[in-house]
């Protein structure tokens, strides 16, 4: 269940909140392989299961950019904005892909937002966001996102 905040006075109050984790997503080869399709990146060790298995992963893994793409739904469990005009991914300020995703397996967000300011017509939260594996002991990727609110 994400946290709700409601209006631009909520947004700019949560600097330091540390907004949980969202549930679980499984990343399965049919998304893997409608992403390389989108992004025309057919690399072997996202798309080719039988080469895969012999690869340096022992299977096809997720592309590191359909990981990052994946945190819009995933932010979107973490913190519910209502009261506001609109949101937009403002950017990302680093971000980094310390291991990769096995296809079957599962992902989850934590978020920390890290500052939340006032601009003119609105509020920039900088959210400090860690993909997770489930039962992995290192992080997907880890992104720092700039999110920006209109009233």
């Amino acid at each position: 269940m994400p946290r709700t905040v409601n209006g631009i006075t909520e947004l700019l109050a949560l600097t330091g909140t540390d907004l949980g984790h969202s549930d679980w997503l499984e990343i399965e080869q049919e998304r893997v392989d409608l992403f390389a399709d989108a992004t025309d990146d057919h690399q072997w060790i996202h798309v080719d299961v039988e080469r895969a298995k012999k690869g340096p992963f022992g299977g096809t893994i997720a592309h590191g950019h359909l990981t990052l793409a994946l945190l819009i739904p995933l932010w979107n469990r973490l913190l519910e904005v209502r009261g506001v005009g609109m949101a937009v991914n403002y950017g990302l300020n680093k971000v980094r892909f310390p291991a990769p995703v096995p296809v079957g397996s599962r992902i989850r967000a934590r978020g920390v937002i890290a500052a939340a300011r006032d601009v003119q017509g609105g509020a920039e939260l900088t959210v400090d966001l860690t993909v997770e594996i489930d039962g992995q002991p290192k992080p997907a990727a880890v992104a720092q996102a700039v999110y920006r609110f209109a009233a």
